[in-house]
């Protein structure tokens, strides 16, 4: 997260820059092309969540004015800050005569477009027409259809589909885009940017939705009340037995439990463990590849090209994950149920799965060591780092959240070994340059030691590149024609130490790869992928 922000804020600063220089601004793929020409990339939509240029500008009002000429095309044009207003003036006044000669073109388009000067960007009307509105039961239907979860803009055509019989066909509206519809209706929609792509999540959700629901577990007795009558514990341990998950309960002494939490004010009303919290249970991997499988890929965490961790690029693991997090930030956000899943310190332990909040969203995490009264090191399981993190921001996890199987899986690039006995600086540097921010094919080759040996192709160029060979033409790596266990993974594997093979979990739920294609087909499609590993590249 905190690297999307980071890259947010640079694109923000590059997409003005190239506004300001444009007199009579660009339309959007204009602004493509002249990213590409200056910056020698596209755009980096996906990283950031976005499915169109439009949908990033849209997420700029501070910096970007959205402008409609009379034939329905879009111009985008700068919004100048104090550091740039200079450059913006010198610009505008080499267009004085046909500001002049456009000025009742401009006065007509800003009485319905916004300008630099609106007090609040993002409030502006439609940009087809300044009446165009849903009639009302039209935006009752979408607030219904998003009343019972998040959905992503991608799926809202056959969701609506599906729901209501017909096509939501918003340009009979007056509308030009989906975005000027969410725009017209932000007060009730909120569009929230992920790695899936724009996620529709209707205001109330966000509140009242998830207060009912934690309403409703408690009210459930899904944990038990804080002085329960007789009988209630009797019910209460009936469904701790039915769940076979003997609840812990501890006598802690109050003083030293808010010492524990002095200067954090969430701290639990009882000492009572959650029955459905996990605490002797693990997470399981995802199953095993098949070899000479092709497989998308993305490489989430590199500490050196003997050990990684990737991601697949299969769309049902993707929405599953995301869904995931949306529902845990819900959850755990709410203070209510985050109070109800705080740690004692006697299950600050290494091994303990829990979940851990970083950068306002909330990860799986195992404990790896406990640093000190305030600290502990946790490795993701679904990303694969290692992290500090303090012990204040620890939940346990609800037993619903264990069943998705860790989603990183470890990896070593095949056939290769360093030159020097370890990986150097360069080596690994380039390596992390060779994966970064990137969709790449992955062959597997086999599992040693549980860790996946796989070769990795770029095919984004007009020419494949195999990252096995270019480390071995920049003389960083020696090509070995058989994979040696990691000596990185052999010194350290978390999903080794905290991670179930796949199968050993019986509560965990299956996730079959499905983006893995036969060998026969990629070499049909690009000029056989054997000959070059097995060929000239070896």
């Amino acid at each position: 997260a905190s690297k999307q922000v980071q890259l947010m804020e640079v694109l923000k600063k590059e997409v003005r820059a190239m506004l300001i220089a444009a007199k009579a601004g660009l339309t959007p793929e204009q602004l493509e092309e002249q990213y590409m020409a200056v910056v020698c990339k596209p755009l980096p939509l996906r990283d950031l969540g976005f499915q169109s240029t439009l949908e990033l500008v849209t997420q700029m009002p501070e910096v970007v004015q959205i402008c409609s000429l009379k034939d329905g095309a879009l111009i985008l044009k700068a919004i100048a800050d104090d550091s740039t207003k200079g450059i913006a003036k010198l610009v505008a006044n080499q267009k004085v005569k046909t500001r002049k000669a456009s000025k009742k073109t401009a006065t007509k388009a800003n009485a319905t477009f916004p300008t630099k000067n609106s007090k609040n960007p993002q409030n502006f009307q439609t940009l087809s027409a300044g009446t165009s509105v849903l009639p009302a039961m039209v935006k009752a239907e979408l607030q219904d259809l998003l009343s019972s979860s998040p959905l992503l803009l991608a799926d809202l055509d056959k969701a609506f589909l599906r729901r209501f019989g017909r096509a939501f066909q918003y340009r009979q509206y007056g509308f030009l885009s989906m975005f000027e519809v969410l725009r017209s209706m932000s007060d009730s929609i909120v569009v929230e940017q992920t790695k899936a792509g724009s996620l529709l999540v209707l205001r109330k959700y966000l509140a009242s939705k998830i207060e009912q629901r934690e309403a409703f577990q408690a009210s459930a007795a899904e944990m038990p009340p804080l002085e329960p009558t007789c009988e209630t514990k009797r019910c209460y341990q009936a469904a701790v037995l039915m769940d076979s998950e003997p609840v812990q309960t501890q006598a802690v002494d109050l003083g030293d439990h808010l010492k524990q939490h002095q200067g954090f004010e969430q701290f639990p009303a009882t000492p009572e463990i959650p029955p459905d919290a996990v605490q002797d249970r693990s997470l399981c991997s995802l199953p095993p590849l098949k070899r000479r499988c092709l497989v998308g890929v993305i490489v989430e965490c590199v500490i050196s090209p003997s050990q990684f961790y990737i991601h697949i690029c299969s769309t049902e693991a993707s929405y599953k994950l995301q869904d995931l997090m949306f529902e845990m930030r819900h959850v755990y956000s709410h203070k209510v149920a985050s109070d109800k899943y705080i740690m004692p310190e006697s299950a600050v332990r290494p091994g303990q799965l829990c979940c851990v909040m970083v950068s306002k969203w909330w990860y799986r995490v195992i404990i790896h060591r406990v640093i000190n009264d305030q600290e502990v090191e946790v490795f993701c399981a679904d990303y694969g780092h290692l992290q500090i993190v303090q012990k204040s921001w620890l939940r346990f996890l609800k037993w619903h959240y264990l069943k998705l199987p860790a989603q990183a899986i470890p990896c070593s690039l095949a056939w290769v070994k360093p030159v020097e006995g370890t990986w150097s600086s360069a080596a690994i540097l380039l390596f992390k340059h060779l994966c970064r921010f990137k969709e790449l094919v992955g062959i597997v080759d086999e599992y040693v030691d549980g860790v996946l040996n796989l070769f990795l192709c770029d095919t984004s160029t007009k020419e494949d590149v195999y990252f096995h060979s270019v480390l071995r033409d920049m003389g960083y790596a020696d090509i070995c024609g058989e994979n040696i266990p990691s000596q990185e993974f052999e010194e350290l594997n978390p999903s080794a130490l905290y991670v179930q093979p796949s199968g050993k979990q019986g509560n965990a739920e299956v996730v079959e790869p499905d983006l893995c294609l036969q060998q026969e087909s990629r070499d049909a499609d690009s000029g056989t992928a054997t000959l070059k590993l097995n060929g000239a590249e070896v």
